[in-house]
């Protein structure tokens, strides 16, 4: 049975999308930073022609038939690509939300006649376009998700860099709270470069760590024990005084791992395992 729908936006399809433009335009929380009024334009068009595509059939109901893949695909990739734009979930819902509006304003001038069908075209539309709108926000959300786990993983590099001081010797500042994941990545790190530069020592600065308790000095003796495994001591630095009592009261051993109180310190221990002394140069005269 075909869409009454249907055939009036063929009819007015100019009039449908001027309005849901003009609707999306005037809402307050249009990012026009983000996106121009020609892209808008194009994105609004293709949606409303892939949607009225769809509801020739008549079937307003079940969105995962073969005739809403298009619709579906277009919500889909808007919604990825928002996500990563920067939009917020609010924004892009209101892209589909704003097309229900649109469409019920031309019905009402269409089928003013015709009150019974009137109502149930628009209670058909509005079901339909609910559907979509969360169908829409779920592909936002996925795409959001893709953004987070991105940029984590990002600053997790970023924040574990494994620094070459000299030969032989290397140092890993760590900052923020130390998880499972973000370990596997330090370690992870830390025993390519060891494997890249056949360094034999390595120092691990917690200065920037803002508290450690068991499972934190779990993460770093796991690592440690990695380190030497790939031929390589591990010397811990940047224990600071409430640092050691927290060690201490919560019974962490630590024996065998050595520590110093601060990366130059460390520095020093490890010069002088390599043979190495660092001398002021005389001044010139």
């Amino acid at each position: 049975m075909a869409s009454k729908t249907s055939d009036i936006l063929n009819k007015r399809k100019k009039l449908v999308l001027e309005t849901w433009i003009n609707n999306q335009l005037q809402d307050p929380t249009l990012r026009e930073d983000l996106m121009t009024n020609q892209e808008l334009h194009g994105q609004s068009e293709e949606l409303l022609d892939s949607f009225n595509q769809a509801i020739r059939s008549g079937n307003y109901t079940d969105i995962d038939s073969q005739e809403y893949y298009p619709v579906l695909d277009i919500l889909n990739s808007l919604s990825v690509t928002r996500a990563h734009a920067g939009f917020s979930p609010r924004e892009t819902a209101t892209f589909v939300l704003s097309l229900k509006r649109a469409i019920v304003e031309v019905l009402q001038q269409e089928l003013a006649q015709d009150q019974a069908l009137l109502i149930s075209e628009i209670l058909k539309i509005s079901d339909l376009l609910d559907s979509l709108s969360i169908s829409t926000l779920e592909a936002f959300i996925k795409g959001r998700e893709e953004v987070i786990l991105r940029q984590t993983n990002e600053i997790n590099e970023i924040s574990t860099p494994v620094i070459r001081v000299w030969e032989g010797i290397l140092a890993l500042p760590i900052i923020g709270t130390l998880d499972s994941e973000r370990t596997q990545i330090i370690m992870e790190n830390l025993l390519q470069e060891i494997v890249n530069t056949s360094s034999n020592i390595a120092i691990l600065d917690i200065s920037g760590v803002p508290t450690v308790d068991t499972l934190v000095a779990q993460h770093l003796i796991k690592t440690v024990s990695a380190a030497r495994l790939m031929g390589a001591e591990c010397i811990i630095s940047g224990i600071r005084p409430e640092i050691a009592q927290t060690i201490v009261h919560l019974g962490i051993d630590l024996l065998g791992v050595q520590t110093k109180a601060s990366l130059a310190a460390a520095l020093q221990t490890a010069f002088s395992r390599q043979q190495l002394s660092v001398v002021k140069a005389k001044a010139k005269p």
